[in-house]
């Protein structure tokens, strides 16, 4: 028998009917003669759910009553998925994050998994078990409750396919895997068959929906077979694998990534003098802060611009907290725009074939797209531009890298 990690996001346990579905397919698996543990996230709008209601209260709930209140949708899910498959006549166990004891930091709503203690899932597989584990959540050395961010769910299903040795771990979605772009805003994007690790850790990182990027950080830490399929639609879905793509010829693009989550803060006026920098993103680093692109303009008047992005949901604490370096360091004045957006092309095949920023540079300056950011790695070139071109830049760009052309199979 071989073991196999199955998680099944919001969309697909949507419903009651949804649920059902689901089982079924698990007990297909069952029948077949596999272990099965399945995680699953809240039914789709539900920690939306939560989450309003929770602003309604406060404008900045404690973050530790947080991960209390929205760790619950997946706690609905886990056991009504478990009474689904026991009245198909499917032996089922349904644990919450901290009954497995998936041990994190205690960093609220953004935890990371520190160890699983899988004695309990072990144990119930062998006894015939399908293992319902709720995925986003698990807790901390106080034993509180702690939620892993936006996404969790995939994360979960990877530490636990890490943790167990698992076959696969396969990934239940509304697509039906890894596109070379959003279908929805460029029709003829293509479904890939298969993806690298790095190439898919780039599109998670720059705002691809599909996978969350701890999700693939581990999978491909530990080399776990990861594969996105849908729920609703046979097929065989996108293998996210190592770079030996057998001998075929590796394209230069493999696809056009974006955000719209993006933020942009500016500190003008900065004192030019060594350490500057550390002082402006320490204190935003310890709120837990993630920054991401980063470009410093020195001016003239011996002091410098200082720019960086960070998730929208931060900008205000982020800001606030900016206006208090900016009076520490005696700068002019602190900007920030929530109106931007980051445009990323991404392909292990930019390693060996040049030019490939000039051409996005080209097809952006082309439709008359100004670009106020650049950042680049060895398999990727991401834009920071206004809000409103991100449809036009990502289709352009689509089109410019000739993503289209291929068999989608």
């Amino acid at each position: 028998m071989t073991l196999i990690v199955q998680k099944y996001g919001g969309t697909s346990v949507g419903s009651v009917e949804h649920i059902q579905g689901v089982a079924r397919k698990v007990r297909g698996f069952r029948e077949k003669g596999h272990d099965v543990v399945v995680v699953v996230s809240a039914m789709s709008g539900e920690t939306n759910r939560l989450i309003g209601m929770a602003n309604e209260i406060s404008q900045r709930p404690v973050p530790r009553e947080m991960d209390v209140l929205i760790s619950t949708g997946e706690q609905v899910t886990i056991a009504l998925l478990a009474m689904a498959l026991t009245e198909i006549g499917c032996l089922a166990r349904s644990y919450t994050g901290g009954q497995v004891k998936i041990h994190t930091d205690s960093a609220h709503t953004k935890a990371r998994i520190e160890a699983i203690d899988s004695e309990n899932i072990c144990a119930d597989l062998k006894a015939g078990h399908v293992v319902i584990v709720a995925g986003f959540q698990g807790t901390d050395d106080q034993n509180n409750i702690t939620t892993l961010g936006r996404g969790g769910s995939d994360t979960t299903a990877v530490a636990l396919a890490a943790a167990l040795n698992a076959e696969e771990c396969q990934i239940y979605t509304d697509v039906d895997g890894v596109y070379t772009t959003d279908p929805r805003i460029v029709e003829s994007a293509r479904r890939l068959s298969k993806i690298t690790f790095e190439e898919m850790l780039e599109m998670a990182s720059l705002g691809s929906k599909v996978l969350q990027i701890r999700s693939v950080e581990f999978a491909g830490k530990y080399n776990v077979p990861l594969r996105v399929l849908s729920t609703f639609e046979e097929g065989p879905g996108t293998l996210i694998t190592t770079e030996e793509l057998e001998s075929m010829e590796q394209p230069v693009i493999s696809g056009i990534a974006f955000n719209r989550d993006e933020a942009k803060l500016t500190l003008l006026g900065v004192p030019d003098v060594p350490g500057v920098a550390a002082k402006i993103l320490a204190p935003v680093g310890e709120k837990n802060i993630e920054v991401d692109m980063i470009v410093q303009n020195v001016g003239a008047d011996q002091t410098t611009d200082f720019t960086f992005t960070v998730h929208r949901n931060d900008v205000d604490a982020a800001h606030e907290i900016l206006e208090v370096v900016a009076s520490q360091l005696g700068a002019r004045e602190v900007r920030k725009d929530a109106k931007i957006c980051k445009v990323s092309v991404v392909g292990v095949g930019m390693r060996s074939h040049a030019g490939v920023a000039s051409q996005m540079f080209e097809t952006l300056a082309t439709e008359g797209i100004n670009i106020q950011m650049i950042s680049t790695s060895e398999i990727k070139i991401s834009v920071v531009v206004d809000e409103k071109y991100l449809e036009l830049a990502v289709r352009a760009l689509h089109q410019t890298f000739d993503l289209a052309l291929e068999d989608a199979s």
